[in-house]
């Protein structure tokens, strides 16, 4: 396995490169190895998003943010597949599937369309013959219980929200390539 940033397969940058540095946290799947493949059920068209796990937030966590970013998209600002925030702190867990546009039925979380115009997860679909893509999923741990984002607001302005408010974040990614 090699890290997201450092593989030479994938042509775009490592999007997490100007933000702060932040403390991590233990974050895991059950459905996806880290720096692994994605099974055919969590690609585009079938959406179900992966199980996902994580432990020993930051002190100070009262909220999660989730996204999944695709740095390799050929569209000059990569494209969002995921991006859903105000998960309550005590949440640890999402379960395989939770990333609808409900995010399982838990109150409060906002979850924002992403640039394939679906609310909730969609799965990678990069173009056949572009190459190998990157799909990151980061868990951001967050100093507020709730952000101020409204639903018609695009994952770019969560993203620059949790700039400001993102006290520990930690990253699973996977890849996809379709021939």
């Amino acid at each position: 396995m090699s890290n997201y940033a450092d593989d030479p397969r994938f042509p775009g940058p490592d999007p997490y490169a100007p933000l702060k540095d932040l403390p991590s946290f233990p974050l895991e799947s059950t459905d996806l190895d880290n720096g692994g493949t994605f099974d055919e059920k969590f690609l585009g068209g079938n959406d179900v998003s992966p199980q996902l796990s994580w432990s020993d937030l930051p002190e100070g966590t009262k909220s999660i943010a989730i996204t999944c970013f695709d740095p390799d998209a050929p569209t000059g600002s990569g494209f969002w597949h995921w991006a859903a925030c105000n998960i309550p702190a005590d949440i640890t867990e999402l379960k395989q599937g939770a990333g609808d546009d409900t995010m399982g039925g838990i109150d409060g979380v906002t979850v924002l369309k992403g640039d394939g115009g679906k609310r909730g997860y969609y799965g990678p679909q990069p173009p056949a013959g572009h190459g190998p893509h990157r799909y990151l999923f980061a868990v951001h741990a967050v100093d507020v219980e709730k952000l101020d984002i409204p639903e018609d607001a695009t994952p770019t302005v969560l993203g620059f929200n949790l700039y400001f408010h993102s006290i520990g974040r930690s990253i699973l990614w996977g890849w996809h390539e379709n021939r």
